[in-house]
């Protein structure tokens, strides 16, 4: 599965029409207006408005080329707007969202199917006018300019074409943003990173927590019976119905901080980027939870859990903090442990306190702001007070396993894998599932060598025997790992023609070593081997 986005991340909402700007309540807390609505007629109005034009991520690309797109990636609009130089609808488009350029009235018209006035757009609060003739007076001069208020954003995976509704796109040009506290963010690496974790198995109930623009809910819904998607913010419920309407699926919205909105259900499938930023508490929902340090992710686990029906997965993003005296797989790892659950935990990168911090400040506008230095400061001084050293970033992954002979594995594997990783992430649940058996057991198993496993013999020329050996595999998350002759040896044997034991039997003879001391140092390899994905079960 491959993604398509023409990327931007997040966004501020102004409007003159509907004289709804940019507030701040008693304590400076910035907010924006109620959100865009439309009704189910002028949604699908709007949908095919887009699909006739082709607003699809693969016609963008091809309209604006290699360079504005790449450009756009960076929240430059320069080469994009030097690309465009007529005024068919796909353009007109293409300039509204994907540049939030303003555009003439009659353009926009013009883009819009008859039974869709521009007025209505900007009754439901996706546009505005400024100048010229006012938007209800119809037809005609087609005077005045009209802005984007929200994001309409083409996105696509391997199954199809989607629209996605989120807030605009700050920074573009490099105009200093300011972010509102319930600003709901759009399609971004992170999204994208979920949606390449999770797996997509056939499943009843998926529950999609702090679902955003809704990003996630087009995925279950694909391969999910029923999807049920939350926030705590309100405004961002809005924009996911936008979304899931324009695309024509059914999600069940509901409004809830964590697992409140679904008290006692379970669920075969939890795919969550919660607001996971470590901060003494943050004030912007799309990644301030509210809770000091990384205690939502803790309760993203552990509480979530509790919320997987038998076999159900749970999938998410997060942050964890590196104490002081403590090795962060042993803090995860208790969260883990809480869980009863199989586990692989992946940590992706770790970040030095102070660039997290300017990282965070940068990404809510607050690097040019007069609270910087304040902000800064407090933020620093918290991370020292909790003796924490480092951030970690990672996924993890759980399955409701019905035993306590659990599976749990917590790494740290910060090199290029291949994606969507979601696949081999689902097989290592399987092999967990395999290997619940004892050693005599084991032992009566077929084993074959995966088809990406290649094996390296490393010396130096002219050498009788290899300094090093290396099992390599090609896909997933490419892993190398350094073998022993014996190790090796059983490797190459295994083609699932013949049983773990007969094998090692005959592996004793050739090295002339005694065969119940090879089992025991080859057993707990062979588990390791199948566990990663260098063997795999051959059923005869």
């Amino acid at each position: 599965m491959t993604f398509g986005t023409t990327d931007g991340v997040i966004g501020l909402l102004l409007t003159n029409v509907r004289i709804a700007t940019v507030t701040s309540d008693e304590s400076g807390r910035t907010s924006t207006p109620s959100a865009p609505a439309l009704n189910d007629d002028d949604v699908a109005r709007l949908r095919d408005a887009l699909a006739n034009a082709r607003y699809t991520v693969d016609a963008v690309h091809e309209l604006l080329g290699e360079r504005a797109s790449s450009a756009l990636n960076r929240n430059a609009t320069i080469p994009g707007q030097l690309a465009l130089t007529g005024d068919t609808p796909l353009e007109t488009l293409t300039r509204l969202w994907r540049l939030q350029l303003p555009v003439p009235a009659n353009a926009i018209r013009a883009a819009l199917p008859a039974g869709l006035p521009l007025e209505k757009l900007v009754e439901g609060g996706l546009l505005r006018v400024d100048g010229g003739d006012r938007a209800d007076s119809g037809g005609g001069g087609g005077g005045g300019l009209v802005s984007a208020l929200v994001d309409i954003r083409p996105y696509a995976d391997d199954t199809g074409d989607w629209w996605v509704v989120a807030d605009l796109t700050p920074g573009l040009d490099g105009r200093s943003p300011s972010i509102p506290e319930d600003h709901v963010l759009g399609l971004n690496a992170a999204s994208t990173t979920l949606a390449q974790l999770t797996v997509r198995r056939p499943a009843r109930r998926a529950f999609d927590l702090g679902t955003g623009c809704g990003v996630q809910a087009l995925h279950l819904a694909r391969h999910c019976d029923e999807v049920v998607a939350s926030d705590v913010n309100s405004r961002a419920l809005a924009l996911t119905s936008l979304t899931a309407r324009l695309n024509g699926i059914d999600v069940d919205l509901r409004s809830g901080d964590l697992y409140a909105p679904v008290a006692g259900e379970h669920f075969d499938l939890i795919a969550t980027n919660p607001p996971f930023v470590v901060s003494p508490g943050g004030r912007h929902v799309y990644r301030d939870s509210g809770l000091a340090g990384d205690d939502v992710t803790r309760r993203v686990v552990v509480d979530g859990a509790h919320h997987l029906a038998p076999g159900g997965i749970l999938q998410s993003l997060g942050n964890w903090m590196h104490v002081r005296g403590q090795d962060w797989r042993e803090r995860v790892g208790s969260w883990i442990d809480a869980t009863g659950c199989d586990a692989w935990v992946i940590q992706r990168e770790v970040q030095d306190p102070a660039e997290y911090i300017e990282l965070w400040l940068r990404d809510s506008g607050e690097s040019s702001g007069p609270a910087y230095e304040r902000r800064y400061r407090e933020w620093l001084t918290w991370f020292d007070e909790n003796d924490v050293e480092a951030i970690g970033f990672g996924w993890i992954n759980l399955r409701a396993a019905g035993t306590r002979n659990t599976s749990v594995r917590i790494e740290e594997w910060p090199h290029a894998v291949e994606q969507p990783v979601a696949p081999h992430i689902a097989r290592w649940f399987d092999r967990s599932e395999t290997l619940r058996v004892d050693d005599a057991e084991l032992l009566t198993t077929h084993l074959a060598v995966a088809d990406d496993v290649m094996l390296e013999q490393v010396g130096q020329p002219g050498e009788e025997d290899p300094e090093h050996l290396v099992l390599r595999q090609q896909h997933g998350l490419r892993r190398a790992r350094a073998s022993t002759t014996a190790e090796s040896g059983f490797v190459g044997a295994c083609d699932g023609s013949l049983p773990v034991g007969v094998i090692v039997d005959a592996l004793a003879q050739v090295l002339d070593v005694d065969a119940s001391s090879l089992r025991d140092d080859l057993l707990p390899r062979i588990r390791s081997l199948t566990q990663e994905g260098f063997l795999i079960s051959h059923h005869r």
